[in-house]
């Protein structure tokens, strides 16, 4: 799970599948798999903005859809692309409903899996980053209280 969710695109295929894009938009119609395509292009760049966008994309493609094959694989990106955002509960808000769809998805499993350690490992790491700040504030509080008293 971690080479799907840390995987990023090349600019040649980001650019390809942008001018693609950008061609059939300019026609007037974009297909709905050449915007999967550049959605799953921008949910794998390495800019947030870009991923944001990929969202998006994939949303509108949800909103318009009825196929659960489909809509299983729009929530899967979506729920990577948050989770490469490390915006977690919403990565998890976008794998639960492909279960409701495909209750024994293996994949969606795995990645809700993937991401609940990642929201702990995240979680204890900010704990720490915290509490080393507690812990330095009071060293200097603890400081300028002996240095008043010596005063």
């Amino acid at each position: 799970m971690d080479q799907i969710v840390n995987e990023n695109v090349s600019a040649a295929d980001l650019k390809k599948y942008e001018g693609l894009y950008l061609e059939q938009q300019r026609r007037g119609h974009v297909s709905e798999r050449t915007q999967f395509d550049y959605a799953l292009c921008l949910v794998r760049s390495k800019y947030a903005e870009d991923k944001h966008k990929g969202i998006s994309f994939l949303m509108d493609l949800l909103r318009s859809s009825s196929d659960n094959q489909t809509m299983r694989d729009y929530y899967f990106y979506i729920a990577v692309a948050y989770t490469r955002l490390k915006d977690y509960e919403r990565a998890l808000d976008n794998v639960e409903p492909i279960f409701k769809l495909e209750p024994n998805n293996k994949q969606a499993q795995e990645l809700k899996t993937y991401i609940k350690k990642k929201l702990k490992n995240d979680g204890l790491i900010g704990m720490a980053v915290v509490g080393g700040a507690a812990l330095a504030l009071g060293g200097v509080v603890a400081a300028t209280i002996a240095a008043v008293k010596k005063s």
